[in-house]
């Protein structure tokens, strides 16, 4: 029998005196009059800075700065470049404090940047091993640092938040915030409340239990940490909370951690005294296999209310129930009051993966309203209670499921704007289709994905090519309606930034970056960026100038995970951008010349050949690209050189190029099962020689 639920929404769970809100207290600032709440350290924002990673504790991201508009965005030009010299996924959110950009590239490294010149004032290395690159999900990323009192926070890939002084780079403080015996990332951006810095982890795809810790800022001491999902029930329960969810769940769930990690959103509000956490997917992700008798799975998928004194649960709300999709709702997260049918209501904002959007009262956790903002197929809506209402074909337990949105997501980590002159909300789109089947019988590999679940294909051989859709998509959270959506021609874009110009900026995935006005979608002006952006810009002032600031470099695994066509985007360094009006500053080139292929013998049949496309698609594709075609992330493996081609068995196996974050797999395949990948890849070559100008034709069906 299935574990009994408890209530979906847990109104009250402690009882907690509302603040009064000292915002009503503060002077208007100038070039900003509307733009008085206060940040959690008690002192007024300055407009022209971007000092937390949404700009607000409320993850906005929308500035009041206007000197940019809808008229003169036509006259804007690069201002500078910077080269963070890595060809690696860049996805921070930078800050800037008195005039200087603090900013994460690949691998953790923090870099402090004049932000009228782009000089390099230092650079901070945390010398992550190579071999945590076996343990990236999702490419050895970061996505920003936090600041508080003179000092910068980042967290690291190998789980260790850092301070360093804000003026040289030079270290404070570290401290380990993971099991390192366990497969632990750190990718996400702290975030600094009441004197605490704030982190999460990943790992869930390798089996890890979720939590999320604060830290003392000035010391590094843990001060309290919340487990997301329950541990072993014969152990005694970290919280009363652990205990209730524990009521949701059946099996043996903790062999593999159970998952829900917080890799990416969290919020404050200060006056209500309320973090907001948003939690992932399950470990594995099939339900069938991690919780067989069913349940809900508390509390994966959800956004959390913790008091951030103690940690301690307030209220949840769970936006996919038993989730077995990887839907999860660790997405951006915004906070803000919106009248609902004549009341003004304090609001949390959410687009997770799901495909819904979520508004809900952000003081109880009570669902308001939702709905599709993506194609959706998994799901025939949301009854009144705010929960799913399941299809039936979502279900691959005994049949696979094909099904929107993909594990891709509607919307991932790429963070949404909201403007509260247009009271809308942008959010970069995307629309892909998954396939889901039970993967029979299951066996646990060690450091290697452990999703329980046969995805990508070839599992069926029949499976339909999968569109790959991107939209700009400006949403209206009062009466959940499209206001207006801009297509785009890859599915995996850059996140937002609004301003009160009447502007929106978002970079896209075939380097772009571009302006839109913000009530009607008009394209206003757009500047080449050399690669795929999938960052989310700044904006901010300086000596009267005001720049508009983004990175630009491809990375992660989104494309990797499900779809059939190819990545066409430059694989070019890394760059920080920023532009401003009357400025133009020429963009060099980094595109290397592509190597001239020549054909290498090999010797395969289609049954083998058809072996090694399984065994790739398990083991390298979410790095190197499905079916060998190359997402522009690392390596393309079609044109790698004829040594390396000879020396499979050492890389592959037994780990020669783990330095750079290449694992070696002796714990999970065999010579001959190498021999079969190697073929394979070989055959990909042939057919790009054949085929030059046709990487999706190069896709096995």
């Amino acid at each position: 029998m299935p574990a009994r639920q408890p209530r979906r929404t847990q109104f009250i769970e402690r009882i907690f005196p509302r603040a009064i809100s000292l915002a009503l207290l503060v002077v208007g600032l100038a070039a900003c009059g509307e733009d008085q709440r206060l940040p959690a350290t008690g002192a007024p924002l300055d407009p022209t800075q971007w000092a937390k990673h949404g700009r607000t504790d409320g993850e906005e991201r929308y500035s009041p700065l206007d000197q940019i508009r809808e008229d003169s965005v036509a006259d804007l030009g690069l201002a500078w470049f910077f080269d963070t010299g890595t060809k690696r996924g860049l996805e921070a959110t930078p800050l800037m404090i008195d005039g200087v950009l603090y900013v994460t590239g690949s691998w953790s490294i923090v870099f402090a940047l004049d932000a009228r010149t782009g000089e390099l004032l230092w650079r901070y290395d945390p010398q992550v091993p190579g071999s945590y690159g076996a343990r990236a999900c999702c490419d050895v990323v970061n996505r920003g640092v936090a600041y508080h009192e003179g000092k910068i926070y980042v967290g690291s890939l190998d789980g260790r938040l850092i301070a360093l002084e804000a003026s040289s780079g030079n270290l404070i403080w570290e401290v380990l915030t993971v099991d390192p015996l366990q497969p632990y990332t750190v990718t996400g951006a702290p975030r600094v409340v009441d004197g605490k810095v704030v982190i999460g982890n990943g790992g869930a795809e390798y089996g890890v239990r979720g939590y999320v810790s604060a830290f003392d800022a000035d010391t590094g001491t843990l001060l309290w940490r919340f487990y997301t999902v329950p541990g072993d029930p014969a152990e005694p329960f970290e919280s009363e909370a652990m205990r209730r969810a524990a009521e949701t769940w059946t099996g043996q769930w903790w062999r593999l951690g159970g998952g829900g990690t917080v890799w990416d959103s969290l919020a404050y509000d200060p006056d209500l005294g309320l973090l907001y956490v948003g939690t992932g997917n399950g470990s594995p992700w099939n339900r069938y296999i991690r919780s067989p008798e069913g349940g809900d799975n508390l509390y994966l998928s959800s956004i959390l209310a913790l008091d951030p004194k103690d940690g301690s649960l307030v209220w949840h709300y769970q936006t996919t129930p038993a989730d077995a999709w990887d839907y999860t709702a660790t997405q951006h997260m915004i906070l803000t009051d919106l009248e609902i049918e004549g009341e003004t209501r304090s609001v949390i904002m959410q687009a997770p993966k799901n495909g819904f959007f979520y508004v809900l009262d952000r003081e109880t956790g009570e669902f308001l309203s939702a709905a599709p903002y993506a194609q959706v197929t998994w799901a025939l809506g949301i009854d009144d209670a705010g929960r799913p209402i399941e299809a039936p074909a979502a279900s691959y337990r005994d049949n696979p499921a094909i099904i929107y949105p993909s594990p891709l997501g509607a919307h991932t980590w790429q963070p949404m704007s909201y403007n509260p002159n247009t009271k809308l909300v942008y959010i970069p789109v995307l629309e892909s289709l998954g396939f889901y089947q039970q993967q029979d019988p299951f066996t646990v590999l060690v450091d290697e994905w452990n999703t329980a679940t046969n995805t990508p294909p070839p599992f069926a051989r029949d499976f339909p090519p999968s569109p790959n859709s991107g939209f700009l998509v400006a949403w209206d959270p009062a009466t959940q309606s499209q206001r207006w959506r801009v297509p785009l021609p890859i599915g995996f874009n850059g996140g937002t930034l609004t301003t009160a110009g009447n502007l929106v900026f978002q970079g896209t995935a075939d380097g772009r970056f571009v302006a839109y006005a913000a009530d009607t979608g008009e394209k206003l002006w757009e500047s080449e960026a050399g690669t795929g952006v999938v960052a989310a810009p700044i904006t901010y002032e300086l000596d009267g100038i005001q720049y508009v600031t983004v990175l630009a470099g491809w990375g992660g695994a989104f494309a990797l995970i499900n779809g059939r066509a190819s990545i066409a985007t430059p694989q070019s360094n890394g760059r920080l951008l920023s532009f401003a009006l009357n400025r133009d500053q020429t963009l060099p080139s980094s595109n290397p010349p592509e190597p001239t292929l020549t054909p290498i013998a090999f010797d395969a049949t289609p049954a083998s050949l058809d072996r090694g496309l399984a065994l790739y698609n398990r083991f390298c594709s979410r790095c190197h690209g499905l079916g060998a075609v190359s997402s522009a992330i690392v390596a393309d493996l079609r044109k790698s050189s004829e040594r390396i081609f000879e020396l499979y068995d050492e890389i592959v196996l037994d780990g020669a190029f783990v330095s750079q974050g290449m694992p070696g797999f002796a714990g999970s395949l065999r010579t001959d099962q190498v021999a079969v990948i190697r073929d394979f890849v070989l055959s990909q070559r042939q057919a790009l020689i054949d085929r030059p100008t046709s990487d999706q034709a190069s896709i096995p069906d």
